[in-house]
């Protein structure tokens, strides 16, 4: 039997500098508010735009590596699944929908952001472009194996992505 799938993948620019905060046990929470903005157009050929508002949690070494580096305005990939919740405020009970990465992607240059009111945070000298949930960030170089060598010396890789 099939367990189903929840996945969800959104590409757009932090509406605020991520709110981080740190549980007890020190795992960190970083919630960034991503807005995601597609142009139509209706009958009569006017452009129309319509902004959705996503509420994204990205958990742990992850969390931390978006507060490091993203800050408002910014341009993110994010991967993740589709968390419902809720809570009761003064005896109203109130629904949330939230999106926990997996993966987050920053998009865009360095600077990316910066131009557009960004934060007040100092660009770090080396930038993971690349984050996922649960994966070292470390990479092994090409002079780990012993020489230089790119995609043509592998005999299965293709530079049209199929294969």
């Amino acid at each position: 039997m099939a367990r189903g799938i929840n996945k969800v993948i959104l590409v757009g620019n932090l509406g605020n500098d991520p709110d981080t905060k740190f549980t007890q046990g020190g795992m960190c929470i970083c919630n960034i508010s991503l807005a995601i903005t597609t142009v139509r157009k209706d009958r009569d050929g006017n452009s129309t735009e319509k902004t959705e508002w996503h509420r994204v949690k990205l958990l742990g070494k992850l969390g931390e590596i978006a507060d490091e580096y993203l800050k408002k305005g910014r341009e993110v990939y994010i991967e993740g699944r589709i968390e419902y919740g809720s809570y009761e405020k003064d005896g109203v009970k109130h629904y949330t929908t939230d999106i926990v990465a997996n993966e987050m992607q920053m998009l865009g240059g360095r600077n990316d952001g910066e131009s557009r009111g960004g934060g007040s945070r100092a660009p770090a000298q080396r930038r993971p472009q690349r984050a996922e949930a649960g994966r070292s960030q470390e990479h092994s170089s090409s002079s780990d194996f012993g020489g230089d060598f790119n995609d043509d010396d592998i005999p299965f890789a293709t530079n049209r992505g199929v294969f």
